[in-house]
């Protein structure tokens, strides 16, 4: 037992008690009325703990305690289901809030349509990282789904270049639902492209103008972010981090393709040139696409040539026939080395102005002769004059806007893009039913000597004894000789097969064998196999699209993509899967009811 310590205390008068510092011992002590204070000290008897019962009935404690623990229960599964459910609406793509407050909300914080783009591929990039990405929910239907270059595609939307220009975000862009993303475009080196600000909008009319001059940070910075993405993937899957884990994605051991590394999902990469190399240098046009293919096609599915971009001066004229057609075939022949199993398909991409019935023919033409496999139909437009009705007025700040040098893009290019996307098929359909014909030598009749057919039979006796007299030797003994020694026809000594003598041959003669010449002949087949029929090009068709029924349209015009951009900047991160809602609905439609086609 702890002994309290003794007490000391004053004997004082009550004021100077009064100014001590408040004690349990204190109320103890007596008060005395002396002058005097002298100090006692006297120890205390030890006091006792003593615990003082509780007010409150026991059942009413425990009561009380049970409604505590209730109402935590129920703050905590409600804050807790909150979060889950705002987890699914948030990151799901079709969630209206995308739409109708993320995209509004960019607008007004930045008025720079270049830095809005900027921030949502941040905020995507970093969204991904952690699984808080927007993407689309649900077992996809497979009513949807096309072949192109021989891969099953889950539905016929992709996006074109541009959203992505620098490989930054693939795997956050086809969370969103297309089966195609186009990355770039890339040179081959860094260039900045054109001063800024260099992007507009047009609110009203839901279109962009854009002047970017293909910025791009280089075909080698490019490479390096999509072999980097192969290897994560490679290690995530258990092949490795090495080159030949590497390798065995790329060569779809993983059982995606190689680029997308997604199932049912390709990934293009488009290439340009240089805004410093010459336009006139066809040589270095050429080489500036071999760099960018060489460099980027192991990575990519479909490799997509760039001539036809506004904003890179003497680009378009790229695609006259002989240019086009040089530049065209190089490339092909770049993808056909690519280090990879099934090498990237090579699209090339046509400008919608370049409209006129010898411009098309052309491009149709450098298609077929290089060995190209498709066409993207369509990009941004320079004119403006038919864009808007004549008596459609602009508010003031957008018909300023609409003057501002670049490419246009918006709904206003929808028409023009079913109207190309049909010329395109047709003459493409006709280049693959006009096969070229080999030619017949006329080489042999053109070196013959030309004969006068007005010459007697005299004269011509006459000029073939003078000319065999020339090439003839002269008749001397050693030749007379040596002609004598040199039989004119040799006869191959004959071979016995019941004779155990091998038959003796000479050098200049070999021994005669029937089995052998047989031997050495190609196999007897019922027929020749006949030459394999080239395929059918493929056509992407991008410009104006901006809901399910109009990519309904394009694909019924020939294409077998529809590609979108400033929808998706309008419309959000739901776009794509919205777009593929409304064709459901248009083809159940159209089953449905009579009288549709």
């Amino acid at each position: 037992m702890i002994t309290p310590p003794p007490l000391t205390f004053l004997r004082c008068h009550p004021h100077v008690l009064s100014r001590l510092p408040p004690s349990p011992y204190l109320a103890r002590l007596p008060h005395l009325h002396h002058p005097s204070c002298p100090i006692v000290s006297t120890p205390l008897p030890h006091a006792a703990h003593v615990r003082h019962a509780s007010t409150s009935p026991p059942i009413a404690a425990d009561a009380s305690s049970l409604v505590t623990r209730l109402k935590n229960l129920f703050l905590g599964t409600t804050i807790s289901l909150a979060l889950v459910f705002g987890y699914l609406y948030v990151t799901d793509v079709r969630a209206g809030i995308h739409q109708w407050a993320v995209v509004p909300s960019l607008r007004w914080i930045y008025d720079d349509a270049e830095e809005a783009h900027e921030v949502g591929t941040a905020s995507l990039k970093g969204l991904y990282k952690w699984g808080l990405h927007p993407r689309e929910r649900g077992d996809v239907p497979r009513n949807l789904e096309v072949e192109v270059f021989g891969h099953t595609l889950s539905n016929p939307i992709g996006t074109s270049a541009g959203i992505d220009k620098h490989a930054e975000i693939p795997d956050p862009l086809f969370a969103l639902g297309p089966s195609i993303i186009e990355i770039g475009g890339a040179t081959p080196y860094p260039q900045d492209g054109n001063p800024k600000p260099r992007v507009f909008r047009l609110p009203s009319q839901k279109g962009l103008i854009n002047r970017y001059g293909l910025n791009s940070e280089g075909a080698d910075n490019v490479a390096m972010r999509l072999r980097q993405r192969v290897r994560e993937y490679a290690y995530a899957n258990g092949f490795g981090i090495d080159e030949e884990a590497e390798q065995s994605v790329l060569d779809g051991k993983a059982g995606v393709p190689g680029g997308s590394l997604t199932s049912g999902c390709l990934m293009a990469v488009q290439v340009a040139k240089n805004k410093f190399t010459p336009d006139e240098d066809i040589e270095a046009v050429k080489a500036d696409y071999v760099y960018c293919v060489e460099a980027l096609a192991r990575y990519a599915d479909i490799i997509v040539v760039n001539v036809s971009s506004p904003n890179t001066p003497g680009l378009r004229g790229l695609q006259r026939v002989e240019p086009l057609t040089n530049i065209l075939t190089g490339v092909v022949e770049a993808a056909k080395k690519a280090k990879k199993r099934v090498k990237p398909a090579v699209m090339v991409k046509v400008s919608p102005d370049e409209d006129s019935d010898e411009q098309v023919r052309g491009i149709c033409d450098a298609v077929w002769e290089s060995g190209v496999d498709g066409v993207i139909v369509g990009n941004t437009t320079k004119r403006r004059h038919d864009l808007l009705p004549a008596d459609y007025n602009l508010p003031a700040r957008e018909a300023a806007t609409l003057l501002e040098q670049g490419g246009y893009s918006g709904p206003q290019l929808f028409e023009r893009t079913v109207a190309l996307t049909k010329r395109y098929r047709r003459l493409l359909d006709e280049g693959m039913d006009q096969t070229p014909k080999e030619p017949a030598s006329t080489k042999a009749i053109d070196d013959a000597p030309q004969q006068d057919p007005n010459k007697d039979v005299s004269s011509r006796i006459k000029e073939t004894v003078v000319r065999d007299a020339k090439n003839l030797k002269p008749d001397t003994p050693e030749a007379h000789a040596e002609s004598k020694s040199q039989p004119l026809i040799q006869i191959p000594p004959r071979n016995n097969p019941f004779s155990s003598d091998q038959p003796s041959t000479s050098p200049s003669t070999s021994a005669f064998s029937a089995d052998t010449h047989i031997n050495q002949l190609p196999p007897i087949t019922q027929s020749e196999p006949s030459k394999e029929p080239p395929k059918r090009k493929v056509i992407f068709a991008t410009g104006g699209i901006q809901n399910g029924k109009q990519a309904l349209e394009v694909l019924e015009a020939g294409a077998s993509v529809a590609q979108v951009y400033t929808a998706l900047v309008y419309g959000g991160v739901g776009c794509i899967a919205r777009m593929k809602d409304e064709m459901r609905e248009e083809m159940k439609r159209r089953r449905t009811e009579p009288g549709i086609p």
